[in-house]
């Protein structure tokens, strides 16, 4: 097999156009699938480059291959491993065609440009396949992808696609998304099969500037705890507060404006859930990974009969469920919701707010109109937002509150902010009592000795696991769902014991 590390260095080794100075340079590998990154500089501007094989001839040859891989791919639709399928099938046709590659380079960049076309997502095969990249834009004919970047934020890129070509290409997304889209029908909302999400606008119907794509990606290995204490999102007291709260069925909703991590924070912290337990997931696409066997994903259908959220909800209430996860209440399926709460099932959910008052304000007005008595069934609630540390922008956790219960007198929601984000510290700070951890103490009978050292136990689990770097999604899961065990077997198995 010829050498892929070569293949991709001879890729990074092209020139940056003139006028840019490069800052990094990386190869994009995704199974088999690989491209070169430059992000360039130019005065003050960053510019993501996309560095494509050079095919020098080979065009007719790549051509007819994906032609002749076309033709047997249906064959290959229910079949588990595509990608090594048609890898076997592309030599097939290589050796077939009796092509002479004189060079390892030209074998990758056939199978690179064969893969591409057909099952994976064309032009933008790269961006989809680069980790470091969070958001993907494409905001009409002829101008150039937006991309979100970990490191360098909202970022340009030299691809761009025209009329016909966009068109072309939006229609082939929402296949493979398995939806239709159509002048009559112009817009879209959907999932691609790597569960990442896509917003699609077909022509000049609903947007100025023609075709247009959001696609918000879907990570491969999900957020653990530990990665939102390692980005600093939240400190490890917090986070064992949100443990054991979780743990003893706490409802809780995470708040914040677009892109501030809420449904990535709610995903991380459900590992808290205990093993058994039975859970049930809603959303409208689907985002939420589990490493829970006793678990029923539910995503809502717009096409024939069309089944929403609130219609999932009151079937999942027959379903017995001990713990209710929604992707994002907006209207009235949040009734239902804190109806459910009200009668002892344990939910988590998103909602557009930016402060603990503006969620209250959101859940008693319209469009959602839940009764404020019925708020007092919602335990905590947890802010985020991005912010700037410097010239970086990071997601912090910025409170987290609980519902203390309505005034008598006043008939106002009363509030209590446990934990607060102090930014000129970037630290995040305890700075009130916390009603939900006396209730849990009472209902374990514990003191409050015993209260704080079991708090303590857990920081210490989360900071072994910090430091040690222990970051995998499944192994995270396995310490914290042995340790609802058998605790005493984890404290002496990672040596965190007093």
């Amino acid at each position: 097999m010829p050498d892929i590390k070569e293949f991709a260095q001879r890729l990074l080794d092209a020139e940056p156009p003139e006028g840019y100075d490069e800052i990094e340079s990386y190869p994009v590998y995704g199974g088999n699938i690989f491209a070169g990154i430059k992000i360039l500089e130019k005065g003050f501007d960053h510019y993501y480059y996309v560095i494509e094989p050079v095919l020098d001839g080979y065009e007719e040859k790549r051509d007819e291959i994906i032609r002749r891989l076309e033709f047997v791919l249906p064959s290959f639709e229910e079949k588990k491993d595509r990608t090594k399928l048609l890898i076997e099938t592309f030599d097939r046709i290589v050796d077939s065609m009796k092509i002479k590659i004189e060079d390892d380079y030209y074998y990758y960049a056939l199978l690179y440009y064969a893969l591409r076309e057909t099952i994976l997502y064309g032009p933008i095969t790269p961006l989809m396949k680069d980790r470091l990249i969070e958001d993907i834009s494409c905001n009409g004919y002829n101008k150039p992808i937006y991309i979100f970047h970990r490191n360098y934020q909202n970022i340009r890129t030299n691809i761009v696609f025209s009329d016909d070509e966009l068109d072309s290409f939006v229609i082939k997304l929402a296949q493979m998304s398995g939806k239709h889209i159509s002048i009559a029908e112009p817009l879209l909302d959907a999932s691609l099969p790597d569960g990442s999400r896509i917003q699609i606008t077909l022509a000049k119907e609903v947007t100025d500037h023609g075709s247009t794509f959001t696609i918000r990606k879907f990570r491969d290995d999900p957020v653990t705890p530990i990665d939102l204490i390692a980005w600093g999102t939240f400190s490890i007291e917090q986070m064992a507060y949100l443990w054991l709260c979780i743990e003893n069925k706490k409802s809780l909703i995470f708040a914040g404006g677009t892109a501030s991590g809420k449904t990535t924070s709610m995903n991380a912290v459900s590992i808290f859930i205990p093993k058994a337990s039975k859970i049930v997931t809603i959303e409208d696409t689907r985002e939420i990974m589990l490493p829970h066997e006793n678990w029923i994903p539910a995503v809502t259908r717009e096409s024939g009969k069309s089944i929403d959220m609130y219609d999932l909800l009151r079937a999942a209430l027959r379903q017995r469920p001990e713990y209710i996860l929604v992707g994002e209440v907006r209207g009235k399926e949040a009734l239902t919701l804190f109806q459910a709460m009200s009668t002892g099932h344990t939910t988590y959910s998103t909602l557009h707010a930016d402060s603990v008052n503006g969620v209250i304000h959101r859940l008693e007005n319209p469009p959602i109109n839940v009764p404020r008595a019925m708020i007092e069934a919602l335990d905590i609630i947890s802010i985020q937002s991005q912010v700037f540390i410097g010239k970086k922008r990071v997601r912090r956790n910025m409170e987290i509150a609980e519902i203390i219960g309505v005034d008598p007198h006043t008939k106002i929601m009363r509030t209590t902010t446990v934990f607060a984000w102090d930014s000129s510290k970037d630290a995040h700070v305890m700075v009130g009592s916390s009603k939900a951890l006396e209730e849990i103490r009472t209902l374990r009978s514990w003191s409050r000795k015993e209260l704080e050292r079991e708090l303590k136990t857990r920081e210490k689990i989360l900071q072994y696991m910090l430091d040690s770097n222990i970051r995998d999604f499944k192994e995270v899961a396995r310490i914290i769902q042995t340790y609802q065990i058998n605790p005493e077997k984890v404290v002496i198995e990672l040596g965190v014991q007093e």
